[in-house]
């Protein structure tokens, strides 16, 4: 389980083989085409992890960082600023970040608002692409009750891709869009096409989701056409 509703849930630190494993993918020549993390245990595996990247990221291997920290304003549960400062040092190696508001704003040092316009969006992107990521993509950029979306930006363009907004939250849509954007990504896809997919189908999901099942999405029934669409780049 997650660490958000649960108790009593238990986990293994197998921090200390990621270096030997990567090490050992090294020996053995593997190719990776893609480096996705998303939530971390503690600033000391996001060392090993920028140890991991040097030691496999070929120079087209692309790199994408999940800054999974906090949401709404506040940190998750036992995560604090020492996190947040072992994910500012992981941006100089990311090709893309997807944070949500409230990582952008800590990520950056940037005062956190619940109501926002272009203008403070424009800030923290330009903010975070100033320490040296290649793209942000921001999620949960919502300008009106009724809608939410997702911002890519560069140094030469930012688009936006605006979707309806359901008045439910679930737990996982930021790994579920993060992890099917990561995959469209190393299919080919641009990164602006990559996040309208990936943000149309975890609002798929949503819907598809009983209130009951409040502790994820239910993803898996739409993963065959999540490959389907993947499959058109080919």
């Amino acid at each position: 389980t997650h660490t958000g509703e649960f108790t009593g849930w238990t986990f293994r630190d197998l921090s200390d083989d990621m270096l030997p494993i990567a090490r050992h993918w090294q020996r053995e020549g593997v190719r990776i085409d893609g480096i996705y993390s998303g939530y971390l245990a503690s600033p000391e595996q996001a060392e090993l992890l920028a140890q991991t990247i040097d030691c496999i990221a070929a120079p087209d291997t692309l790199v994408i960082v999940d800054p999974v920290m906090a949401d709404n304003g506040i940190y998750y549960s036992q995560i604090d600023e020492r996190m947040c400062a072992a994910f500012r040092r992981l941006l100089s190696r990311a090709d893309v970040i997807t944070p949500n508001i409230t990582e952008a704003a800590l990520l950056t040092g940037m005062e956190y608002r619940e109501s926002y316009d272009a203008g403070y969006v424009k800030a923290l992107t330009d903010a975070l692409l100033a320490r040296g990521v290649g793209t942000v993509v921001l999620t949960g950029v919502s300008y009106a009750p009724d809608t939410t979306g997702v911002a890519v930006c560069t140094r030469e363009e930012s688009r936006y891709f605006r979707h309806e907004r359901l008045a439910r939250s679930c737990h996982g849509t930021g790994d579920a869009f993060a992890s099917a954007f990561t995959g469209l990504l190393c299919r080919g896809f641009s990164a602006v096409d990559a996040a309208a997919t990936a943000a149309e189908f975890v609002l798929a999901c949503i819907k598809r989701t009983e209130p009951e099942h409040w502790y994820g999405v239910r993803f898996e029934p739409l993963l065959g056409s999540l490959a389907a669409k993947a499959g058109e780049r080919e």
